[in-house]
């Protein structure tokens, strides 16, 4: 398994350690490029979207803790390396993967990346498991996403929206799209009350509070969303109100 990484560094020297380090210890670990301070550091994570971030604590323009923070969204594991032991607990608070002081010992770096491939071989077996279908526990899905998955209520959902092969899971205030089909909804939540009524509607029956006539006709939300009703669907819908 190989590990994508960038390393944040201002020390030249410091990164051309590292990098021949992890050349020949850790030949596991992609370098995908580097950079010299948080600016940098923050436009390189945004362009290359590592799994693993080799980090110094102390830049221009700013130290490791304000690069995390313009990442509110962290899909990465980070391993700092600084020569000062006072920002240990500050990383670990970070959620740091690891903490390297410098200058570098070579089995705590090997020890410290084999960690983080631990962690994500974990995460990476999980996120098959999941995507291997939406998981259902106690009223709940588990909706596989790209960096993880999301746990929601079966109750939240108004109504799923096929978008080709994606779906559009919508919530009372926000949606969340899935790279699975309708259909595969449609199945995976068919011991709820849940109905198909269109080739791009799946509705949760107990948000329907109010069905308009037609040829297919309409159903009117909770929220006040009104959605279509294909012919050869009604039959399906009306059965839940007989």
């Amino acid at each position: 398994m190989n590990i994508k990484a960038v390393l944040i560094d201002d020390e030249a020297q410091s990164r051309e350690i590292l990098r021949t380090y992890l050349q020949k210890y850790c030949p596991e670990v992609e370098l995908l490029g580097e950079a010299a301070d948080v600016n940098q550091g923050v436009e390189l994570i945004s362009a290359t979207r590592p799994e693993l971030v080799f980090l110094d604590v102390e830049m221009p323009f700013g130290n490791a803790f304000d690069l995390l923070d313009r990442i509110p969204e962290r899909n990465f594991e980070t391993i700092f390396v600084t020569a000062y032991q006072q920002y240990a607990m500050d990383a670990l608070n970070s959620h740091a993967a690891y903490y390297l002081m410098k200058p570098i010992s070579i089995d705590d770096l090997v020890a410290a990346v084999s960690y983080v491939k631990d962690t994500l071989a974990r995460e990476a077996r999980l996120h098959d498991r999941v995507l291997k279908g939406v998981q259902r526990a106690e009223g709940k899905v588990t909706l596989p996403q790209q960096d993880g998955f999301e746990v929601l209520d079966v109750s939240d959902i108004h109504y799923c929206k096929a978008d080709d092969n994606y779906t559009e899971i919508h919530l009372e205030k926000r949606r969340v799209v899935v790279s699975k089909t309708l259909k595969y909804f449609e199945e995976a939540l068919q011991e709820y009350p849940f109905v198909r009524i269109h080739k791009s509607y799946l509705v949760n029956v107990s948000e329907v509070v109010r069905y308009r006539r037609g040829k297919g006709g309409s159903v009117v939300l909770a929220s006040g969303k009104e959605l279509p009703v294909s012919p050869s669907r009604k039959k399906d819908l009306l059965s839940y109100f007989e």
